[in-house]
């Protein structure tokens, strides 16, 4: 099998490769808790990118709905990873928080500095506004999944006592939902789903279908290796450094979750594509809502010493119907500035300031 990489994948291969040997050798080396973790969570951002690429580059074979349901089985790869570590780990609280705020940081931060740079650059940008109003009205499903065992814990309803029966039934009706979303996704117009178009001459320089599946193959066992490390890392890590688990969970696992693959929206709005960043960056929030959440709560059952209920913290649920609503309500009219993007990530802050400190 001939390769064919270019420069630039070359170098970042070689990046992910190097920080993967970085961050192994610090946590058997022992060399310190924040350092290994560091090391860890920089080792799966290259990681993440990596996946990412191989992706994009098997999708070049593939029709624009299809690229789009591969970046959502692969563009949550490291996150799921780490979450499924700290689950056997017993951190169900931090996994929780994980989930919320990656929706959070995709729909507040990402979303809200792609405006912002989309703004700056192009002044008023304007894309199809079905799409994402669609992706807004199943992210209402999914926070009305979040919100009914929650609600039910707090009223002391009769299903309080069968919080994790009730979690799971709610955690299979958003997978079913997720499921009959494929067919949609699969035959959607290219600015539905989540990959832009792709030219013929991309189409001619991608890569071999055998050495995308084989960098795949490999950046996926290291990155399992590295959600290891950064979950052995994890709580003593921020033990040290003072930040409890809500926030770590919240902010810390979540970026470094999708950290990368989220630069992608970012770069599209820079590129005048509006409507292309829009779908890559409320669909990475809905799949982890649709799909992730209810995986990593019906793989609790089986790998975790406490399963992983939807019973969140109050304040959790309300930040999650905050986001949902001022989200749709920026893309609804199908034009943004970036004044509307100041304030989605000021909402962002104040939401991850207000679990600082727990």
């Amino acid at each position: 099998m001939t390769l064919h990489f270019s420069r630039s994948e070359l170098t970042t291969l070689g990046a992910a490769a190097a920080a993967t040997g970085v961050a192994a050798a610090m946590t058997h080396a022992h060399v310190g808790e924040v350092w290994a973790f560091v090391a860890a969570a920089a080792a799966l951002s290259l990681l993440a990118a990596t996946v990412g690429t191989a992706t994009e580059q098997l999708g070049h074979r593939l029709g624009a709905g299809a690229t789009g349901m591969l970046q959502a089985a692969f563009g949550n790869l490291p996150e799921l990873l780490i979450c499924l570590f700290s689950l056997r780990a017993g951190l169900v609280d931090v996994v929780r928080a994980a989930l919320v705020g990656a929706v959070l940081a995709n729909a507040l931060l990402v979303l809200g500095l792609a405006i912002i740079v989309g703004g700056l650059r192009h002044g008023t940008q304007r894309f199809p506004s079905e799409a994402p109003r669609m992706v807004a009205t199943l992210m209402a499903l999914a926070v009305a999944a979040l919100a009914v065992p929650t609600l039910a814990h707090v009223l002391h309803t009769p299903a309080q006592a069968h919080e994790s029966t009730l979690s799971a039934a709610c955690a299979i009706v958003l997978l079913v939902v997720f499921l009959a979303s494929i067919p949609f996704s699969l035959g959607a117009k290219p600015a539905v789903v989540t990959a832009p178009p792709v030219d013929e001459t991309e189409r001619a320089h991608a890569w071999p279908v055998a050495q995308s599946l084989v960098v795949l193959g490999v950046a996926g066992v290291a990155a399992a290796l590295a959600s290891e490390w950064f979950v052995d890392a994890l709580l003593p890590a921020t033990k040290s450094m003072g930040l409890s688990p809500g926030f770590t969970g919240l902010v810390i696992v979540a970026i470094a979750g999708n950290a990368v693959e989220n630069v992608v929206g970012i770069k599209l709005a820079a590129q005048n594509k509006p409507d292309y960043a829009m779908s890559v960056i409320l669909n990475s929030a809905l799949q982890v809502a649709l799909a992730l959440t209810p995986v990593l709560v019906l793989a609790s059952f089986f790998i975790a010493p406490t399963p992983l209920t939807l019973v969140l913290p109050p304040l959790l649920v309300a930040a999650l119907a905050l986001t949902t609503l001022v989200a749709a309500m920026i893309v609804y009219d199908g034009e943004s500035i970036w004044l509307e993007g100041v304030a989605l990530v000021g909402l962002y802050v104040m939401i991850a300031a207000a679990f600082f400190w727990g």
